[in-house]
């Protein structure tokens, strides 16, 4: 079958579709990846087909709508800030994705683009899937994995999951009553919509695994988790000469790096995560990513795009900004962790790494004004046998786990039936 995966974000909100592209691929699929041109080399690496998407993620945060975002210090803020820019950016995404489906047999929908996918699917008689990076629906058991806040209770937990599912929907509202009139269907509302997919038992697999989020058990039929989804990487693929050789050169590095969120001032960043490596007796690899990191010294090493795959397991710990795609090369590698959340679902993917004993605590960027904690938590982490032992016994339980197994053979299914429309 012809296969559009569609999503739109960083490049954590990439990099794993490249992984469940080539296990898909592998089982005879024709797999065409949908997202922003920006990331046509990172596709194009993994040997799949591209669609470029116009919006510039990257440029888009530095723009002064990506300032005001990074200045919000709130969860809810930030993610008031974000559904903002999307709704602004909606429609220039619209005639993209509708073109990649016209070419399709079935479509994969990340939680970024779902509500418009849908309707796009939905208009050409195409069946969809959701392929979800992180958990949106509501739930009692924790509250809404993308605004970083703390749990409030059962009650308040679903509460506050139903209102983002809500603002979520209503990012993409006006754009797909348009499409939905270029398509010949009648226009509704994004609530409808919802209750439709929702009635309709929408089926949506979670790209990580259940021993990392357990299934919570108020979710609707048809939300499975399916294990991790690794991004691609080439079999023959090696560390650079000048990583190995400062592996080399001394006891095992901490790793440092934000990825793709930006900070108002990577320097001032830079120079107290350097003092803070210093001060807890520790060489570090700081990966510059979207914010600029950077450091000086014979005990540090500035990287750029180096695979965590390859990099991770030559660590004594990780510092990241705790997105869902960075946690789990942390947790596959079996490294402890001291997470830094910047924004979004950093802040559960840090409570998670927490409630399972494989890191210390975090240290949130937004409180990173002095060298301390963060030395203290690092300190804990490398020499504190019990973190090294459980993210090693996690990490060999991860490898036991396909993610991929469960899409391949709801595909195989729509070929039973005869396939999609040709």
């Amino acid at each position: 079958m012809r296969v559009a995966m569609m999503t739109a974000g960083s490049r954590g909100d990439v990099a794993p579709f490249t992984g469940l592209g080539d296990g898909l691929r592998s089982v005879g699929h024709d797999v065409t990846v949908v997202t922003h041109e920006t990331f046509a080399d990172l596709v194009g690496r993994a040997g799949l087909s591209f669609r470029g998407l116009p919006v510039d993620p990257q440029a888009q945060l530095r723009s002064e709508h990506g300032q005001r975002l990074l200045s919000s210090r709130s969860g809810p803020g930030k993610l008031a800030w974000v559904l903002a820019m999307a709704r602004r950016l909606a429609g220039e995404m619209a005639d993209g994705m509708l073109a990649a489906a016209r070419q399709s047999d079935v479509l994969l929908l990340s939680g970024s683009v779902a509500p418009l996918g849908h309707v796009i699917a939905e208009g050409l008689g195409l069946p969809s899937r959701g392929v979800y990076l992180q958990p949106l629906a509501a739930t009692a058991a924790f509250p809404p994995s993308v605004t970083g806040t703390r749990s409030l209770g059962r009650a308040g937990n679903r509460w506050a999951g139903r209102a983002v599912v809500a603002a979520l929907d209503l990012v993409f509202d006006e754009t797909a009553r348009t499409l939905q009139g270029r398509l010949g269907v009648p226009p509704d509302r994004a609530r409808a919509r919802r209750h439709a997919r929702e009635r309709q038992d929408w089926p949506v697999h979670h790209g990580f695994s259940p021993l990392i989020v357990p299934r919570p058990a108020d979710w609707r039929p048809g939300l499975t988790i399916s294990g991790y989804w690794w991004p691609y990487d080439p079999p023959t693929a090696q560390l650079p000469p000048h990583v190995r050789d400062f592996l080399a050169a001394g006891p095992a590095p901490v790793f440092v790096g934000l990825g793709s969120p930006t900070v108002p001032d990577p320097e001032r960043v830079s120079r107290l995560l350097v003092r803070a490596l210093r001060l807890a007796g520790l060489r570090g690899v700081i990966q510059s990513g979207w914010s600029g990191l950077s450091a000086d010294g014979d005990d540090m090493l500035n990287i750029g795009d180096v695979p965590h795959a390859l990099l991770f397991p030559h660590m004594a710990a990780l510092v990241h900004h705790a997105g869902a795609g960075t946690t789990g090369a942390g947790l596959r590698a079996g490294v402890p962790a001291v997470p830094m959340p910047v924004w979004f679902d950093g802040g559960f993917w840090s409570s998670r790494l927490a409630a399972l004993g494989v890191s210390p605590g975090s240290v949130p960027l937004r409180r990173f004004t002095s060298p301390h904690r963060l030395a203290e938590a690092l300190t804990q982490a490398t020499r504190t046998p019990a973190y090294r032992r459980r993210a090693t016994a996690l990490a060999a339980r991860l490898r036991q786990e396909d993610g991929v197994a469960p899409l391949a053979q709801a595909l195989e299914r729509y070929e039973g039936r005869g396939g999609a429309r040709r």
